[in-house]
Formats: C-alpha cells, sequence, structure tokens
C-alpha cells in the first residue's frame, strides 16, 4: 500500500496530521472515541455510528484480523476511522469498503480533546486543510437543539434511516417483536440463544401494527442520533406502555424515558467502550459493561432508576410496572458478559404472560 499524508480536523479549525490507509476521498461526521480495545469490526459496522467519526483510543488497531461472523451489520455505518497505528490486513478491509480511514494521529491528543471540549464535529482525508474545515463545519449536527438554531444543517433521524424495511423473523419459541432503529444482530442472536422467537420489524411501526403480531413482550433496540427527533417511535412506545411486557436497549431505553415523561440530553463526550462501571441501585453489586451512546435520559418520578453510572452518575437502567431498560449493551459484542442475564429476564416475562403459562 502506498501511504499518502493526510488529516483531521475539527470544527474549531485543530488538525492532526497522519495517513491514509482507506479509501481515498473526504468523510464528515461527528467526531468520537471508544476505549475498547477489541471488537473493531463489531464497533464500525455498528449502525449506532452512523454519522460519526470513530477514533480508536487503543493504540493498535486490527492485531487479531478481521472475523466477517462478528459484523453488527452487512455494511459500515461509521463515516471514517481514526488510528493511532493500524494492522494491514484491517487497513484494506477498511479500503475495500470505501471507507475514509487513517492511522500515525496522535489519538491521545485527539481523544483528551474531545473529553475536555466536547464533541464536535469533524472531516478527515487528504484535501487541505481548509477545504476539511468547511466540509466540517457543513456536516449536520447530531443533536435537535443545535439543529434548530441552525435550520440549514437539520437532517432526517438517522435511526429511520438504520432500521430494516420489511420484517423477519428468527428462532421459535415466545414472540419478541424487535423495534429496529439500528438494532445489533448480536441483541438478537442473545434473544434468540434464550428460547424465544424474535420478529424484527420496521423502527416506524406504530403501536397497532406491532400488537397484531401478538407478541408476548416487546424489546426496543439500539440505534443511532438524538431520540428527541424520534417522535413517531416515541409515540409507539407510550401506546405499548402498559399493553406488553416492554425492554429497551440503549435508544431504546432513551426512548422508553421520552414516553414516560422523562426528558434526555446530549453527553459531553459520550460513552463508548467495553470497561464502564455501572452500579446496581440499592446494592453493593457493580456491572462492567459495554456500552455506546451520546444521549442519556434524566432522572424523575415517572420511574425508578435501576443502573447508575459509576463514571460520572448518569441513567444507566429505568424499571416499573412492566418494563425494565437498560442504557448499556448486555449483549457484550464484545464486551463484559455480566449484563447478559437482561436477556433471560425477557424470556421469563415472555413465559409468564398469560398466553404461554397458561399452556
Amino acid at each position: 500500500m502506498q501511504y499518502v499524508d493526510a488529516r483531521i480536523v475539527l470544527e474549531d479549525g485543530t488538525v492532526y496530521p497522519g495517513r491514509s490507509v482507506g479509501a481515498a476521498g473526504v468523510a464528515a461526521g461527528e467526531a468520537c472515541f471508544t476505549t475498547a480495545s477489541a471488537g473493531y469490526e463489531q464497533a464500525v459496522t455498528d449502525p449506532s455510528y452512523a454519522r460519526q467519526v470513530l477514533t480508536f483510543a487503543s493504540p493498535l488497531v486490527g492485531n487479531y484480523g478481521v472475523d466477517e461472523a462478528l459484523l453488527e451489520s452487512g455494511r459500515v455505518w461509521t463515516e471514517g476511522v481514526v488510528m493511532r497505528r493500524a494492522r494491514p490486513e484491517w487497513a484494506d478491509w477498511l479500503a475495500q469498503r470505501d471507507v475514509v480511514a487513517l492511522e500515525e494521529v496522535d489519538t491521545r491528543a485527539l481523544v483528551r480533546r474531545l473529553r475536555e471540549d466536547g464533541a464536535m464535529r469533524c472531516a478527515l482525508g487528504t484535501a487541505p486543510v481548509e477545504e476539511l474545515h468547511a466540509t466540517a463545519l457543513s456536516h449536520p449536527h447530531l443533536d435537535w437543539p443545535r439543529m434548530l438554531a441552525e435550520p440549514e444543517l437539520a437532517s432526517p433521524p438517522p435511526a429511520l434511516d438504520a432500521c430494516v424495511t420489511e420484517p423477519f423473523t428468527v428462532g421459535t419459541g415466545p414472540r419478541v417483536v424487535v423495534l429496529d432503529l439500528g438494532c445489533k444482530r448480536s441483541i438478537v442472536t442473545r434473544l434468540v440463544e434464550t428460547g424465544v422467537e424474535a420478529v424484527v420489524v420496521p423502527g416506524s411501526w406504530d403501536a397497532e401494527a406491532v400488537l397484531e403480531l401478538d407478541p408476548a413482550a416487546v424489546l426496543i433496540g439500539n440505534g443511532p442520533g438524538d431520540p428527541a427527533q424520534l417522535d413517531g417511535p416515541v409515540e409507539t412506545v407510550r401506546e405499548l406502555l402498559g399493553q406488553v411486557p416492554l425492554f429497551g436497549i440503549c435508544l431504546g431505553h432513551q426512548l422508553v424515558g421520552l414516553a414516560l415523561g422523562l426528558e434526555t440530553f446530549k453527553l459531553p463526550f459520550g460513552h463508548r467502550g467495553a470497561n464502564h462501571p455501572v452500579r446496581v441501585t440499592g446494592s453493593k453489586r457493580v456491572l462492567v459493561t459495554a456500552q455506546n451512546h451520546g444521549f442519556a435520559v434524566a432522572p424523575g418520578d415517572a420511574a425508578e432508576v435501576s443502573h447508575v453510572s459509576l463514571n460520572d452518575g448518569t441513567v444507566e437502567g429505568l424499571r416499573g410496572d412492566g418494563f425494565e431498560t437498560l442504557q448499556f449493551h448486555p449483549e457484550a459484542a464484545p464486551g463484559p458478559h455480566d449484563a447478559v442475564p437482561f436477556f433471560d429476564r425477557i424470556a421469563d416475562a415472555c413465559r409468564s404472560a398469560p398466553t404461554y403459562a397458561a399452556s
């Protein structure tokens, strides 16, 4: 491979030089970072990273090759990838998928900058600094309040672009409808392993369409973007509450919070990695969790807080009559398996439903 000088430019004009190891061209998105040292192929194919440029804090990426069986979707969702050092097989894999990627970037300095000053738009590639800076400034914000302040930069919610267009079914057993807004494959896999049937449906479906499938439970999956943009799915969740046992993961957790009347807000630089400590409220138990989100739910009287982040005290789970949610990723793909029993609780709720309890 012939390496070409390249750079990533933040919206405030800060430049981090590097060299191109991916596709030619320019990419732009919101700059974010993950502290995970494994799971790079899962990360870039996770729809939650739509419209984002992902920096790996780990200094070497691609050290165990690429396993196609681990991909979380059928395509790469990250707009670009930034690394300190990339193994050739991994860099070639990104290039073959037209992903703009850089290495030899001072990722420690970049991560510190994002932690200190918060999430920023960026652009990367081999183009001149001035062009990259202008591209970064023209990229849409990912949070709704800033879109309203700059309507020319407003764009459709990325979650509605990331969901399936037609329903499909996996597994056998009590039926769980998965409302897809960019749900990872591994979530469905974990669910099916508990002995249930997962019917994955588009996130644009309303509550009536979901209930017509006669589910024993409903799971709202993860996905990208600001939950405050998703008026339709929030209304769907609001109508499902009390009708069927309801569970949420990541974006799904946030949508349940909004449906309950709680508020969501943008985190300064998000939670992304496989090593985030979370305390189970009312106990001394701590889970080490995998996380990938840029927004959080503010606590309120509408739901009990079941889990709390030990890093910043934000809400990591909600529970109430007929619902349970987690902000982190219990499927652990990759990550610690501390929270995998969440899927057993979904299966137990299905088997306790009147239809199945009587059979």
